[in-house]
């Protein structure tokens, strides 16, 4: 596997290496000694597996507290894949890492707790997977308004299909700061919960 540098430092984009021929492919999604070298937890406590339609957009989600670092891939489809820091204090808050995930390229980012996460689908349909350090918990869900102009994510759809819920959260200038992340100067244990 290949570990290409991020934007955001903090992040972790993995290449993995992908055995292929006429048959079908295999490769390695998880292999706790390779991706702690690397520089990620050694412990993930949930799997989850989502399958949306072109133009579909999830986001931008994090929890907070219990905030959750999230290993994300597409095993089938395309994704236009954003994290965005909101960590409070942060030097880098408010910017935005950005990526294209497939089922081809089966390249994988590592998104620690501290930053929110989305992505909309540009094929017709994608199979997305990620692994997470914490428990999804309901009562820690937050989220940030898709097309904050303060972000100005260059989304690659104009009128995506969103959930009621993603389509009314706030801006991230308009969240009570108490209600984010707080950046520690010291690299945090990615693996850390709360």
């Amino acid at each position: 596997m290949r570990v290409i540098p991020a934007e955001l430092p903090e992040l972790v984009i993995i290449d993995p290496k992908v055995f292929g021929d006429s048959r079908g492919y295999f490769f390695e999604c998880w292999n706790q000694a390779r991706y702690v070298d690397v520089g990620l937890p050694p412990e993930f406590v949930q799997d989850n597996v989502s399958k949306s339609n072109r133009g579909v957009l999830r986001g931008l989600h994090f929890q907070h507290p219990k905030a959750q670092g999230k290993l994300v891939t597409v095993l089938d489809g395309e994704v236009f894949d954003v994290a965005v820091d909101i960590r409070v204090g942060s030097p880098r808050f408010g910017k935005t890492t950005i990526l294209t995930l497939t089922g081809e390229n089966k390249r994988q980012i590592f998104i620690p707790p501290g930053f929110a996460h989305g992505f909309c689908v540009l094929s017709e349909s994608a199979v997305f997977m990620y692994k997470c350090t914490e428990y999804y918990a309901p009562e820690s869900e937050r989220g940030i308004l898709w097309n904050d102009p303060d972000l100005a994510i260059p989304w690659p759809i104009e009128q995506p299909t969103l959930s009621a819920k993603d389509a009314q959260h706030a801006r991230l200038r308009d969240l009570d700061h108490a209600r984010l992340p707080l950046y520690r100067q010291d690299p945090p244990d990615r693996g850390a919960r709360g």
